[in-house]
This record gives C-alpha cells, structure tokens and sequence, in this order.
C-alpha cells in the first residue's frame, strides 16, 4: 500500500524544481488570476533575468522576474518556487521584493493629463508637460 504523507499548508505548493513563469507570478498573488498573467508574458510585460518570458518559461530559485503591471513596475527576486496559490503570509516568504515604493497620490497627481479630445498638445504645452515630469 502507499504511504500517505502529511503536508503543512506552507509546503503545500512547494516545488523543488522550476515552475511556469504565469503560474508563479499567479502563486504568490503578484496578479489576481493566473490569465492575467499569461496575458502579461504574451505582452512583453514579464520579463526573467533581463530577458522577455514566455508564459511557459520556467523560474527557479535565484531568478529575477520584473512584471510590469497595475501602473508600475514589480521586481522581486524568487526564493522559492511554487505552482499552487498560497496564502498571503506564506506568499511573502516565497520571494524578495526589490520594487521602489509605489508613487503617493499627490506624485501620481503631477503627471500633466489631458482632457479627451483636446487633441496634440502644441509644443509650448510639452515643454510645460515636460518640465512637470522633471525631463529637460
């Protein structure tokens, strides 16, 4: 007969090995469906030590995954790999989060929007649009 062996929840998901780039990215609830991630790798928007990823290209302990998602840039290092969802504590554990901190809403604020179907700005308005963004 096989022997059954007990799993705690923190090891539930756990693989030793590698994992797909969209499922990890799932697991550790950088995005809210794994879809969303898929759609992400197909755009460009993950890319894994430098290099634009595949939702099928597998991650393994040490790699560097960016994702591009929500209006900024996530980039954390994994730590561990793992292929089913897991709770938000043991989601922590399982990467390390390099990302600058998000902009404050008065940062966000700044950004010079127009309104919609005010068509091109002219070019005394983006070099005002420039400077408000801090660009020479």
């Amino acid at each position: 007969m096989a022997e059954q062996v007990s799993r705690t929840d923190a090891d539930a998901g756990t693989s030793t090995g590698t994992v797909r780039v969209d499922a990890w990215i799932w697991s550790v609830r950088l995005t809210k469906t794994r879809s969303i991630a898929a759609t992400a790798c197909r755009a460009g928007h993950v890319k894994v030590n430098g290099e634009r990823a595949k939702p099928a290209q597998s991650v393994r302990a040490g790699d560097e995954v960016r994702l591009f998602h929500a209006g900024r840039e996530r980039i954390v290092v994994v730590r561990r790999p793992v292929s089913k969802r897991v709770g938000p504590p043991v989601a922590a554990e399982c990467f390390v989060d390099n990302s600058p901190p998000p902009p404050t809403p008065i940062e966000a604020a700044v950004v010079g929007i127009r309104d919609r179907g005010a068509g091109r700005p002219t070019k005394r308005e983006r070099r005002e649009i420039e400077s408000l963004r801090g660009r020479p």
